[in-house]
């Protein structure tokens, strides 16, 4: 929760009238010396709440049709995204990866650990 415009301009004011020093004021309002040094800066509050998705969803699927076994990173690099905006999306989608063992990699592993045959 942030603290309301008139607050921030009301400690800022009392910091000019009575000449206090930023840890003198953060001891008196119980705010932090960081704070008040953004408020310094700027005293007007960021907004807050979700972001904006970058990610266009139909895109997304229309990639996920080309490139079924890219990676989270591909797909990033793709959409000009981290690889978490692409996991969140994914997961939002309902989309998940498991990897089947009929996959080169994965049929080497498996007749790795079978029993030798007599």
């Amino acid at each position: 929760m942030s603290y309301p415009l008139k607050f921030r301009l009301h400690v800022l004011g009392v910091r000019e009238r009575e000449d206090l020093t930023l840890l003198a004021t953060a001891l008196r309002f119980a705010v932090g010396i960081s704070t008040l040094t953004r408020w310094v800066k700027d005293p007007h509050p960021r907004p807050s709440g979700p972001r904006r998705g970058k990610i266009d969803m139909e895109a997304l699927a229309r990639d996920i049709e080309d490139y079924p076994d890219a990676y989270q990173f591909e797909r990033a690099k793709r959409f000009g995204v981290c690889q978490k905006a692409i996991w969140q999306a994914l997961k939002r989608m309902g989309v998940t990866y498991k990897k089947s063992l009929t996959a080169s990699k994965g049929e080497r592993r498996q007749t790795a650990f079978l029993p030798a045959k007599d």
